[in-house]
């Protein structure tokens, strides 16, 4: 009897543990089945996990796949309430995807499908933008300059809303953004997801080297900081975007927008402040004092020049490149010329 009994207890020990069994009875029958029955037991632990991870997973597949068809049904009724196809658009955009289907810079059609929709709403509805020229845009590679106003890159927003609703087809464009917007929160991460990319030379190649569309102004943080007094007054061009152009035999679309000086009318700006702050300015804007959180509705003006080509030496001595540049900045300040004599008033 206390055979048996110890056998059962070097058993049980050697299942624990998978240790020799002492009873010579069935020692290497126990001492290989133990470690066999604890691996077993681990494996069936591990499933359990794959399942439940897969449960998880599939869930948020679920909830993933109903936000997406929430965004569609949202664009589709804002699409028929302004008169646009926002789905049509975004989805007739052709990507160059990398190895694994992304887009390599970041942009998600459905992050874009409801920025379109709500960039929609603005350009017909609220700005209700002019548009005028975007039928002169190439059809492939360009770079798209512009001048830059309005405290807030609403102008930016609109030319976009108008290359991919008021051209045919539609053009993504990509906007070099400031580095200073990578250390925002959210927007550091929306701006990638609709097609913003982190201004450098090299991020630009790249861009126009796959035919995309690239939207540059030039006058950078200056430009959108003016105050009312400075208004329409275009500040000095970078040269980046003509040694560009001449690298990569880019055709240059001068692109003007009227109106966006008006959204947010600034009488002051405090630079010493905005560098205290690490801020680009620190404009004094009255209409948010009295709780005027929105822009003004002024009218939009857009309008897309004849696509300009240069010739020569992407090294050039900077005096040879100016020349070329101020021939792009006349180029933008005869349409903004143009259309301030042709509107009636900031909102007609």
């Amino acid at each position: 009897m206390r055979d048996s009994e110890a056998h059962r207890m070097d058993c049980a020990s050697a299942l624990r543990g998978g240790k020799p069994l002492k009873n010579p009875a069935g020692p290497t029958v126990w001492a290989r089945k133990a470690p066999s029955f604890d691996r077993a037991l681990r494996t069936k632990e591990a499933m359990e996990r794959m399942n439940q991870e897969l449960e998880v997973f599939l869930e948020e597949v679920e909830r993933d796949a109903e936000a997406r068809s929430f965004v569609h049904r949202a664009a589709a009724k804002i699409g028929e309430f302004v008169g646009d196809d926002v789905n049509g658009a975004i989805d007739r955009i052709k990507l160059e995807l990398n190895e694994v289907g992304v887009d390599p810079f970041g942009f998600d059609r459905e992050t874009g499908r409801a920025v379109l929709a709500f960039a929609a709403l603005l350009h017909r509805l609220y700005f209700r933008s002019v548009v005028r020229g975007v039928e002169d845009l190439p059809r492939g590679r360009s770079l798209i300059i512009a001048n830059h106003s309005g405290q807030l890159p609403f102008d930016g927003m609109m030319i976009a809303a108008a290359m991919m609703l008021d051209a045919n087809p539609p053009r993504l464009p990509r906007a070099m953004v400031e580095r200073w917007t990578v250390e925002l929160p959210f927007v550091s991460v929306l701006f990638p997801r609709v097609g913003q990319v982190l201004g450098s030379p090299e991020n630009a190649r790249r861009l126009l080297r796959r035919g995309e569309s690239l939207i540059v102004f030039p006058e950078g943080s200056r430009g959108i900081s003016k105050t009312y007094r400075e208004r329409y007054q275009l500040t000095e061009f970078g040269l980046g975007f003509m040694r560009l152009a001449l690298e990569t035999n880019t055709p240059i679309v001068p692109v003007s927008v009227v109106g966006a000086e008006e959204q947010y009318i600034s009488i002051a700006n405090f630079r010493r402040l905005a560098r205290i702050l690490g801020m680009p300015a620190f404009p004094i804007i009255p209409q948010l004092f009295v709780g005027m959180i929105l822009p003004i509705p002024v009218r939009y003006r857009i309008r897309f020049g004849k696509p300009l080509y240069f010739e020569g030496d992407p090294d050039a001595d900077d005096r040879i490149i100016e020349a070329k540049v101020m021939s792009v900045k006349a180029r933008i300040e005869e349409q903004i010329a143009k259309d301030l004599d042709e509107r009636r008033g900031l909102f007609f």
